[in-house]
Formats: C-alpha cells, sequence, structure tokens
C-alpha cells in the first residue's frame, strides 16, 4: 500500500520541524529559533492508527520571496504540496492571524488539497481563547497544539486521517511481489527496467535525471506475475532542485514505500557512494526487502573484480544480509538472476515462525549467551512470538526494555537469522514491557 504523504506547510518559524520531530518520535529536522532554519525538506515515516504515512516538513514559505534563496524555497514547497495527499497549514498562535498567513491560505485553496488547519504554540487558557480568531482564514475548523509540550497532537492526526482520500481505484498492482528500481541518477535504472520487460518501455538517455516520473509494468515470469516500478533518481537532499526534481524525489520514495523488494541499482564505474548507502538506509527503514544491483559491471576489469566486491561487502556490512548481483543492464548480462533472487527475497520477507519454534531459538540464545547486567539487573525475556500485521518483526515481551543493549539486541537478530534465514530482508525487533501476569520466563533471572 502507498503511504499517504502529509506535508506540513507554514511560514518560517511556526514549529513545522519540531512537529515533524513530535510525530516521527525522535529528532530528524533540525529546530532552531531563528526563522528559515529549514530550507530542504525532511521526510520520515509515521505510523499512526494503523496507517502508514510519510510527513514531509518543508521550508518556511515566503509569500513575497526577496531573495533567490526564498524564491528556491518557495518553489520546493510548492512541489511537496503539488506531490501531497493532506496539508497541514501550521500558524502561529502568538502572531495570531496575519496578513501572511492569508496569502498562503489562498494558495493552498488554489492547491485542491485536503487542508487541516493547525494552530501551534497554544500553552495557555488565554492562548487557546485565541484560536477563534483564525476562522478568518477560511480554512475550516482550526485544531490547537504544542507541538513542543505534545498537547493535541492526537486530535490533529485524527483529523489528518480523516481527511485523506480512499485508495485511487484502477492502479496497476501485482498479486505477486512488487519490485521497485531504485538508486541515484544515471545508473541504468531504465535501461534495466526495458532489459527486464524486452521492450522500450522506458525512454534512455545518457543525461541524468531523465525519468521524472515512475512507470509501473507488469511482468511475468516463470508463471509468476511481478510488478516492476522504475523510478527517478534519488539525488542528496543537497542536491534535489527545486520542482520537478523534488517531485521526482517524492516519487522515488512512494516506490519504495509501495515494494516489497527494492532493486538498489549501483554504477560499478563509481563504486558505492555515500548516497547508494543513504538509499540503502533508507530502503531497511521502510522494511523492505533488498538486492543490491551492481550495473556496468562490464566497465570493471577482470583483474580488479575480486578487490571491488571485496570493498563493496566491507562499505555496505550493515546490510550484510543483503545479496549482491553484479550485471551489464545494457549489454544484457547478469539480468536472468535479478528476478530468481528477487523472488526468493520475496518468499523470505512473508516467511512466519510457529511461536514454539521461535522461543526455543531465543531461549538456545540467552542459554549460549546470557544478557549483560545493567547494574544489579539482567534483561528477563518472557514471551516471543511474531507480529501478525508487520512483515518479519518480532514481539519480545521483557521485565524492562531499557535493559536491552543495541549490541545485544543484534546478537538475537543474527540467531534468527542463521536460524530462519531471512536473506534479504531487515528484521525488526520490538521490546515491550511484559504483562506481570505472565510467569512462564524463558530468559536469565537477575
Amino acid at each position: 500500500m502507498t503511504r499517504p504523504i502529509i506535508a506540513i506547510v507554514g511560514r518560517p518559524n511556526v514549529g513545522k520541524s519540531t512537529l515533524l520531530n513530535r510525530l516521527a518520535g525522535r529528532r530528524i529536522a533540525v529546530v532552531a529559533d531563528l526563522p528559515g532554519t529549514t530550507r530542504d525538506r525532511v521526510l520520515a515515516f509515521v505510523s499512526w492508527q494503523g496507517r502508514e504515512l510519510t510527513v514531509v516538513d518543508t521550508g518556511g514559505w515566503q509569500a513575497k520571496p526577496s531573495t533567490s534563496l526564498e524564491q528556491k524555497v518557495r518553489q520546493q514547497v510548492e512541489a511537496a504540496v503539488a506531490q501531497a495527499d493532506a496539508i497541514i497549514f501550521l500558524v502561529d498562535a502568538n502572531d495570531g492571524a496575519i496578513a501572511a498567513d492569508e496569502e498562503i491560505a489562498d494558495i493552498l485553496r488554489a492547491a485542491d488539497r485536503p487542508i487541516v488547519l493547525t494552530i501551534n504554540k497554544v500553552d495557555s487558557v488565554k492562548q487557546a481563547n485565541q484560536v477563534t480568531d483564525f476562522y478568518q482564514l477560511g480554512m475550516g475548523e482550526p485544531r490547537a497544539i504544542s507541538a513542543h509540550h505534545n498537547r493535541g497532537i492526537d486530535e490533529l492526526m485524527n483529523a489528518v486521517l480523516a481527511s485523506l482520500p480512499p485508495r485511487p481505484a484502477g492502479t496497476l498492482e501485482s498479486e505477486g511481489a512488487r519490485l521497485a528500481i531504485v538508486g541515484r541518477p544515471n545508473v541504468g535504472k531504465s535501461t534495466l527496467l526495458n532489459a527486464l520487460l524486452g521492450d522500450e518501455r522506458a525512454i534512455v538517455d545518457e543525461s541524468p535525471g531523465t525519468t521524472r516520473d515512475s512507470l509501473d509494468a507488469i511482468v511475468r515470469w516463470d508463471n509468476k506475475e511481478l510488478l516492476l516500478v522504475d523510478t527517478a533518481g534519488i539525488k542528496r537532499r543537497g542536491r534535489v532542485d527545486a520542482g520537478v526534481d523534488y517531485y521526482s524525489l517524492l516519487r522515488s520514495l512512494q516506490a519504495i514505500n509501495r515494494c516489497d523488494v527494492a532493486l538498489l541499482l549501483i554504477d560499478a564505474g563509481e563504486f558505492i557512494t555515500a548516497q547508494d548507502m543513504h538509499i540503502a538506509g533508507y530502503i531497511m527503514e521502510a522494511g523492505k526487502g533488498m538486492l543490491l544491483v551492481v550495473n556496468k559491471w562490464d566497465v570493471v576489469p577482470q583483474e580488479q573484480r575480486q578487490e571491488f566486491k571485496r570493498s563493496a561487502e566491507q562499505r555496505l556490512r550493515f546490510g550484510s544480509y543483503v545479496p549482491f548481483i553484479y550485471i551489464s543492464a545494457q549489454l544484457r548480462q547478469g539480468i536472468g538472476k535479478i528476478l530468481p533472487q528477487a523472488w526468493q527475497i520475496w518468499q523470505e520477507r512473508q516467511k512466519r515462525l510457529p511461536q514454539p519454534v521461535l522461543e526455543e531459538v531465543v531461549k538456545e540464545a540467552i542459554s549460549s549467551h546470557p544478557p549483560p547486567r545493567l547494574g544489579s539487573r539482567r534483561l528477563r525475556i518472557t514471551r516471543t512470538y511474531q507480529d501478525e500485521t508487520q512483515l518479519a518483526t518480532f514481539v519480545l515481551e521483557v521485565n524492562d526494555p531499557k535493559l536491552v543493549h543495541f549490541s545485544y539486541q543484534r546478537y538475537l537478530e543474527n540467531k534468527l537469522r542463521r536460524s530462519f534465514g531471512f536473506r534479504g530482508v531487515p528484521l525488526k525487533l520490538v521490546f515491550t514491557r511484559a504483562a506481570r501476569k505472565l510467569s512462564k520466563r524463558i530468559g536469565v533471572r537477575a
């Protein structure tokens, strides 16, 4: 399912980044008291009442930009608004409804998107009484919040969810695996799509950024049906230009959100860049299966290939469970390995484990390597089970989640991989506090 995009829009310094950080549950956007701190958008995954969302923080919208930088920020905000499924229009209770807010309201109305007017920095009863002043903006009922103090957030997000349109009918879907071809601009994504489809479905050009939109295509292979999505290249956030490039970025991220398995295409001629690693991290954060496809392998001299492989695996060691495939999309070399490997990753991602078998493996892991003590206390795991609603997600009920050290979490994850596979699939371990009535212990007592 596609994650709806929610854009947070407003004047500079009204608290957009603070709101994003509150919704995401962690400090993502840079927050400062100086207007104009956020010049590029920041995107975050947010799960609210079972609905998965992509929330976009934007730069402060200047109704009348006075500098070229302000003009570029405004164009970037306009791109976010054009792609958004709903908009949080954020204003400042301390300023009241000023002329700049009215100008932004007029522009947002013309965008024809669901808009939730949100009054931030409502920290007192006196300010709450001033909320009625914002009805003059003509944007419906204002929602009063304090992003900094976590007030009114539930009511705001309930209104946002209610404003979202239903899933469009007639969207091209596949009953089998959904594969997204992602990567930096000009690494050969469209060429790979054409090679897999056997026709010239996508326009291929030597200049970077040719693909401005996403192309969906059904491919049938080995009596199986898969959905292929070609995407515009994902650039570093600082290099995303205003307008069409940012629109392409959002579509690329949405393709990752929609897919089951992402084919991360890397240019062998440029080795593995920091941006390749950034995209890999985004795929992992989204919980999608991943296959690393090293394209243009024909340009690497034979005597350098083994060293290339060793260096590539070392650079991406944080995703050691992800398989590599080396191809030349242009020469059609190695193409036949992609769909079988992607299908296998998709099957791994669907895997369901019986709870008794899962608990036995965790018990053996604890017996072989007990959790380290934190002071006089030690982690105890009372129950382990696989989440029924999220793929490759395991819930471990413990005496105190604060006792979980990241190194021990990684140890348990590696144990699960050695026992059950999940090649190409990120595992998510969720530690929750066990209910007191549970008496069975599979962990080690303090």
